[in-house]
């Protein structure tokens, strides 16, 4: 199938091909033609697989085909809902590709800057708003935002604003659209609360479902790393001394070990820069456009960011820790080997984090060939290796967490002040 076969207005199908665009991924080609029939959709994608033009696509053409011939009154008419603000801005800069050659006012709101800009876009009209839970609430509050003349609502990455605390905020806002409604529902893992969630809001939908939930692309070459916990940032430059990785984006468990691993890397002469809730908005959009264009070889990036960095040709992800949650693994290196590209991800792999392991090769069904030929290979961890497939009693065991961690590895305190920074 190409993109001509969709039955495409000619402003985005020209909009596409100046985009190089030819041939839609698999969820493109299911979700387009569903949306085009103004039904439901509920989408289970992992990231990479071209979601976000699955679903920009047909709302640009829908939005056209209603100002042409129903001459729709002034308002937003799509909200687009996102958990952080790099996705936000990606998503943004997806509508203004896809519908360069049309007359809709899109604009993309969140926490951590100042309002003004934002406000000013409103108040001169928009039809599309792409936002993060937290910014739309507060300007909703300030009667700046107004959802009634809403047609089209996406809630995108459902998943990760479960586990970042914002179901919360999504059930108000939901509760503030009209009944009457076009709503898209994606999420790359179904947990029982945002499966309650979809089946609450969406009616009759069709299902979409390419690829197996929460599976690595074929394209990625994955590779594990024993090492001592206190010789991984050795093992990072010992790495890093291949010249044929040109960029590398890392990945660490907390916001100061991205500032730790930056500090070392920097000191030893290596261009790296962090991105993290702590990092202002300038700057982590300063830091993503140094990567983007080479000037910074590594970015180091906690996981809040996981889902929001979409970079062209990243050929290396590091897990510079292993995740405490097997589904942010997927995440995590779906950086890489996106669109068909190849991409490798290696992984440090401690005597603490076999646990980690274990529940990463549980759940994607495979066991992750183990690097040995390094300086810093750790026999101690490799004799414990876990494999792909534990046994009941192994299975049944939670995974350890230390003091009073949630789900990404952040303590209350810091879990809390990263809600109210991204807000």
């Amino acid at each position: 199938m190409s993109f001509e076969d969709l039955k495409l207005i000619e402003p985005i199908a020209r909009a596409l091909q100046n985009e190089g665009y030819t041939v839609p991924t698999p969820i493109q080609a299911q979700s387009i033609p569903v949306l085009l029939d103004r039904k439901d959709l509920l989408g289970c994608a992992q990231t990479g697989t071209g979601k976000t033009a699955a679903f920009a696509i047909p709302i640009l053409q829908l939005l056209h085909q209603d100002e042409l011939f129903q001459k729709a009154p002034a308002g937003i008419k799509t909200l687009i809902l996102t958990p952080t603000r790099e996705l936000a801005i990606q998503i943004g800069e997806s509508f203004a590709a896809y519908g360069k050659f049309l007359r809709i006012k899109h604009t993309v709101i969140f926490g951590g800057v100042s309002q003004k800009s934002q406000t000013d876009a409103l108040k001169a009209g928009v039809d599309i708003l792409i936002a993060t839970p937290g910014r739309l609430l507060d300007l909703m509050d300030q009667r700046f935002v107004h959802l009634q003349h809403i047609k089209m609502f996406v809630l995108d990455e459902a998943d990760r604003m479960l586990d970042m605390g914002f179901i919360h905020d999504v059930k108000k806002i939901i509760a503030k659209l009209p009944a009457k409604r076009q709503t898209l529902f994606f999420s790359a893992t179904m947990p029982k609360e945002i499966a309650s969630l979809a089946n609450s809001i969406l009616t009759n939908p069709v299902k979409v479902e390419v690829t197996p939930v929460s599976s690595t692309a074929n394209t990625i070459k994955q590779e594990i790393y024993f090492v001592e916990k206190n010789e991984k940032r050795s093992l990072l430059l010992h790495l890093l001394k291949n010249k044929t990785m040109e960029t590398a984006l890392v990945f660490t468990r907390t916001k100061h070990g991205a500032d730790k691993v930056v500090k070392d890397l920097v000191r030893a002469g290596v261009a790296a820069e962090a991105i993290h809730g702590n990092k202002s908005q300038n700057a982590r959009q300063r830091a993503l456009s140094n990567f983007k264009s080479k000037q910074t070889r590594v970015l180091v990036a906690t996981d809040i960011a996981a889902r929001g960095i979409d970079i062209d040709k990243l050929t290396h992800v590091i897990n510079f820790e292993l995740p405490n949650v097997p589904e942010t693994y997927v995440h995590r290196i779906g950086r890489t080997g996106r669109a068909g590209e190849s991409g490798v991800a290696f992984s440090f792999c401690d005597t603490e984090e076999r646990d980690f392991l274990r529940d990463i090769q549980k759940l994607i069904g495979k066991s992750i060939p183990v690097m040995e030929d390094h300086p810093y290979h750790s026999t101690g961890t490799d004799r414990s290796r876990p494999s792909a497939a534990p046994s009941p009693r192994q299975s049944s065991q939670r995974r350890p967490q230390s003091g009073n961690q949630n789900r990404n590895g952040n303590s209350g305190r810091s879990w809390a002040n990263d809600r109210r920074e991204r807000r």
